[in-house]
């Protein structure tokens, strides 16, 4: 068959025109199906993450929440699922763990039924924020404790005196445990009862969280304490190779002091020493030989220096009372107790809780009186000046301990308070016993 001129140059047309579009059609699809590859990927969704608590898949588990009611014993928190045979069991097997009769209420636990039986498969006990425990109850009773990731942050505390301590680190959301611990390093060098407004203070601290929640403080690392125009530091500082530290001043002197200057930690003084007070009780005018703190019934009373318990009884008049002889020279009672907790004979150490605030014997209300003895005779511990107990430390530690204060000092010294104009005092009879202190 012959073709014109005219003939071959359509059919040549229409090939091109058809490779054209099948070049197109091809490109089209490329890309379609790359879009369609891309379009995949964006829309592909990431597996699912399984949680995981207290060593559990909580996925696999129906779980309850509850609270330790009053009274509530290990049978009750466990339901009707187990007889009293497998609750002896399990207390036994736990035992060694953790003693169920510790078991307190207000306490949180857990209870884990598996989805497919909605059997009761474990147990899990919190005593605290950290620590927990495993009840694996399935086919054979296995009973083990753990503790939560515990995150430690460095944080810093700072205000001024308005009140009482107490009141200040309430006012600021602080623990209240952080001022009981900062009296405690400071008990022997500051009297907490004759705090001047305006005085001020610094702290660099330890905070500790459990799963993003504070669960409270740890150390105080640094302090600087502002009082009566004097600054008081106080570093925590542990040496290599100890197995704890203490507090120490800037120059590397312990803070530790041979007494405390009270025998509470936080309260008020309701009465002071004195040679001629009219007895509350009596309606008499007599010596009142002693320092009473004024404590709601069951404050713990902590001696204020190391010795050993010469007496601990009761009597009409002073009610259950602890006496403690330190030394030759000194001797200190404290009375009206509630209960004591220390027996004669027993060896004390500074700081340890011997009783707590009641009012028996002669008492108009709840307190503690606190009689300090000097070489046989009853002085006021306010006015006593008591020097240095605790050991310096070591020079061969000095370089350390100065290069551990260093940022610590800097950091503390850029927090600005603001001016400490009001500097009025919280003891009314203080500036009295100032200058009365000054004349001894």
């Amino acid at each position: 068959m012959k073709f014109n001129k005219h003939t071959l140059f359509v059919l040549g047309a229409l090939v091109f025109i058809l490779g054209l579009g099948f070049f197109a059609f091809s490109a089209f699809n490329v890309e379609k199906t790359k879009n369609k590859k891309e379009s995949a990927v964006q829309i592909e969704v990431p597996k699912k993450v399984s949680k995981v608590e207290f060593g559990l898949i909580v996925d696999s588990f129906l779980v309850e929440q509850r609270t330790v009611q009053r009274n509530e014993l290990l049978g009750s928190m466990l339901g009707s699922e187990f007889n009293a045979q497998q609750i002896d069991e399990i207390a036994k097997k736990s035992k060694d763990v953790y003693d169920v009769r510790r078991i307190a209420a207000g306490k949180p636990y857990s209870l884990y039924y598996a989805n497919d039986s909605k059997r009761l498969a474990y147990m899990v006990y919190q005593p605290n924020a950290i620590d927990y425990v495993v009840y694996d109850l399935r086919d054979s009773i296995q009973v083990f404790s753990g503790k939560k990731e515990v995150e430690t942050k460095i944080e810093t505390l700072y205000g001024s005196i308005n009140g009482s301590l107490h009141e200040v680190f309430s006012q600021q959301g602080a623990d209240p445990a952080l001022a009981f611990q900062l009296a405690q390093i400071y008990g022997g060098t500051i009297d907490f009862y004759r705090l001047n407004r305006g005085d001020w203070f610094k702290l660099e601290y330890e905070r500790q969280y459990v799963e993003g929640e504070s669960i409270g403080q740890g150390k105080i690392l640094a302090a600087v304490f502002g009082h009566r125009n004097k600054e008081f530091e106080a570093y925590y500082f542990k040496p290599e190779g100890e197995k704890q530290g203490s507090y120490y001043d800037a120059e590397g002197n312990s803070l530790q002091r041979a007494f405390l200057k009270a025998p509470l930690k936080f309260s008020r003084i309701s009465s002071r020493f004195s040679l001629r007070r009219l007895h509350p009780v009596q309606k008499t005018w007599k010596a009142h030989l002693g320092t009473d703190y004024a404590a709601p019934t069951g404050t713990p009373i902590i001696a204020t220096a190391n010795g050993v318990v010469s007496e601990s009884g009761y009597s009409g008049g002073n009610g259950n009372y602890v006496k403690i002889q330190h030394d030759k020279t000194y001797a200190t009672q404290y009375l009206h107790m509630s209960k004591r907790a220390v027996s004669r004979g027993q060896r004390i150490r500074q700081g340890q809780v011997i009783g707590y605030v009641g009012s028996t014997g002669l008492a108009t209300g709840p307190h503690v009186c606190y009689r300090f003895w000097k070489n046989g005779k009853q002085v006021d511990p306010l006015r006593q000046n008591f020097q240095n107990a605790g050991i310096p430390l070591d020079k061969k530690y000095l370089t350390a301990f100065k290069q551990t204060i260093e940022n610590k000092q800097q950091l503390l010294a850029q927090i600005q308070i603001g001016e400490q104009e009001d500097h009025t005092l919280l003891s009314a009879n203080a500036e009295e016993e100032e200058t009365a202190e000054k004349k001894l």
